[in-house]
């Protein structure tokens, strides 16, 4: 089994207390991580500060380097990578799971450090000169969740480091393993400090937000750990990008041919298990189509084979962890008490492992948690409406706002209806499609700021404004 252990000033350090992590799919031991004191996160803080120092002031040009060796070391561990991966969040390798993952990796290290912040000028004149300039805000401090530890690490730290910022990068205590061995590669083709990685239990989140000389939090999550977070922030004024949890909905429009859309929805639906915080938790059909669209749906989700993720056939694997798993399944049972029909799924699978078979539920509406909350699992509810402006404001009804999909071969009309919809991300006969050349973020208590494209690049920096006066 290997060895885990912080990292901090580009050294592997070991700890007192170690947690056991466990593979989802059979409950058999991955390793043990190590569980950081106050102290070493101090250490660790410390150590990035220093570096900031200097790397702050490295030219752009050794900056898009350093990027590109991460890619680089990335790519060369990608089979390590792919397999603690998967052992220990519970995704296939195959499919949309680790390997994709790795893949996704690499995509967003390399969009990243093709990104620019020339000097804008705002004014060139006899009278004046303006510019305005993006500069580093020093050490940032990341947290990262247990869905995708390794692609939503790389969507944090690389940005970062890019753009003249060292990190302190805490992962989710369910998936620490495989982020602290990405950190521990990246870490031997940068300087030392310039990125440094903690483990440990929720306590340790708290005390990153909470740490003076901590500048800046990115986190993504739970709605319920931002508030937190922000709270734990403020006497620190610290900037803060929080991506949290979404409810998004997805509104099929009559014209549609159910059966040429199904496998669509499915993915955008079940990508990652649904343990996606963009994924499509609701799909509102209209009833001149709904028999037909839960027939095309169910087909579609029963082919998709469920199991442990190292066994390369199969594209479906466990729910992460057991609360997770225990709020499916108990959010489903409600869903059906109250009269919601399983189509497909409906019940836990036996044996070991979390496993929960794709589940589409249909005959439910709101008032239902299945469909007022965000589940984080692998069940849809399908849910039927027959005026537009209605399905509208249902979808609209949730405190989420990350994403919302329209679903029509009038693309004209889809595109209008998109643009009603509450929620950062309104996609067009798609659900999920994130870039890393697109800004993507929430509204309402989906969390603020954005993350990728130049905008979420600058989301790591502070502006400057240098005004200098021409004598005439």
């Amino acid at each position: 089994m290997p060895e885990f252990g912080l990292i901090i000033d580009g050294s592997k350090l070991p700890t007192e207390e170690w947690m056991e992590i466990r593979n989802p799919a059979t409950g058999e031991p991955v390793g043990s991580c190590p569980v950081a004191t106050k102290a070493q996160l101090d250490q660790a803080v410390a150590a990035a500060a220093r570096a900031f120092e200097s790397w702050s002031k490295v030219p752009d040009a050794e900056r898009v380097e350093a990027v590109g060796r991460i890619a680089g070391v990335i790519e060369k561990n990608a089979a390590e990578l792919a397999s603690l991966l998967t052992k220990e969040q519970g995704k296939p390798l195959k499919g949309m799971g680790s390997e994709f993952e790795i893949g996704g990796c690499m995509a967003w290290t390399g969009a990243t450090a093709a990104l620019q912040l020339p000097v804008k000028v705002l004014e060139d004149s006899p009278q004046a000169r303006v510019e305005l300039h993006r500069k580093p805000v020093g050490v940032v401090g990341s947290i990262t969740p247990w869905n995708w530890p390794l692609m939503i690490a790389i969507w944090h730290v690389v940005p970062a480091i890019r753009t003249g910022n060292t990190v302190v990068i805490k992962p989710s205590p369910y998936t620490p393993l495989s982020t602290l061995r990405l950190i521990e590669l990246i870490s031997e083709v940068l300087p030392a400090g310039v990125i440094n990685a903690v483990a440990g239990r929720d306590d340790l989140g708290q005390a990153m937000s909470e740490h003076p000389d901590i500048r800046k939090i990115v986190f993504t999550g739970s709605c319920a750990t931002g508030r937190k977070i922000m709270g734990s922030a403020a006497n620190t004024l610290k900037r803060l990008t929080l991506e949290l949890g979404g409810n998004d909905a997805g509104i099929v429009l009559p014209d549609v041919d159910p059966g040429a859309v199904a496998e669509r929805i499915i993915g955008g639906a079940f990508i990652n298990n649904g343990q996606t915080c963009a994924a499509l938790k609701r799909l509102y059909v209209h009833e001149s189509i709904y028999d037909e669209m839960c027939d095309a749906l169910t087909a579609v989700a029963t082919q998709i084979p469920m199991g442990n993720g190292l066994d390369e056939n199969v594209l479906q694997g466990p729910v992460q962890n057991q609360m997770q798993y225990d709020k499916v399944c108990s959010m489903v049972e409600e869903a059906l008490q109250a009269g919601g029909k399983a189509l497909c799924g409906g019940a836990p699978a036996s044996g070991a492992g979390y496993f929960y078979p794709l589940t589409i539920i249909r005959d439910v509406s709101e008032g239902c948690r299945l469909v007022d909350e965000e589940q984080f699992g692998p069940a849809l509810p399908v849910i039927v409406y027959s005026d537009i402006d209605d399905a509208i404001e249902r979808a609209n009804r949730s405190d989420n706002g990350l994403g919302g999909s329209i679903w029509s071969g009038d693309l004209d009309k889809a595109a209008e209806l998109a643009g009603r919809l509450e929620c950062g991300t309104a996609w067009v006969n798609a659900h999920g499609d994130i870039r890393p050349d697109v800004p993507f973020g929430g509204v309402k208590q989906s969390g603020f700021g954005v993350e990728f494209g130049q905008e979420g690049l600058e989301e790591y920096t502070s502006v400057q404004v240098v005004n200098i006066r021409i004598e005439g």
